[in-house]
């Protein structure tokens, strides 16, 4: 038998101000539901040129598997990319154990990441 999934992963943009946005996710960061998650941020930052802070609101996720991690590595980059910090707020215990024994926590909660490390150019990586 077949658990069924708990639903949709819900994004809820909040301005906080014209250079911060903050995401509230609420539900399971899975397989089914990490390419939303990968759509939706990626949008709003390209709507959304002036922006130097991404807040996801972490606090709703009831659940992260391996699919959700892979998508906040690839919202670092492009926030990185794009000069925005990302900030992974309200964080659940569970996401922080995995973030933790995967070796991830400090990349993605740690420091924001020196504008060097956006431009690859600038570091002399291809």
């Amino acid at each position: 038998m077949t658990a069924a999934h708990p639903g949709p992963l819900t994004l809820v943009p909040v301005t906080v101000d014209e250079r911060t946005l903050r995401v509230e996710l609420s539900g399971d960061l899975d397989f089914v539901t990490a390419d939303g998650l990968l759509d939706g941020v990626t949008r709003l930052l390209r709507e959304r040129p002036g922006l130097t802070d991404l807040r996801l609101d972490c606090g709703g996720l009831a659940g992260c598997d391996s699919a959700g991690l892979a998508v906040l590595l690839t919202l670092r980059r492009r926030a990185a990319r794009a000069r925005v910090r990302l900030h992974l707020d309200a964080r659940p215990a569970a996401l922080d154990r995995l973030l933790d024994v995967t070796g991830t926590l400090e990349h993605l909660a740690g420091a924001p990441p020196e504008a060097a490390d956006a431009d690859p150019a600038r570091n002399g990586r291809p």
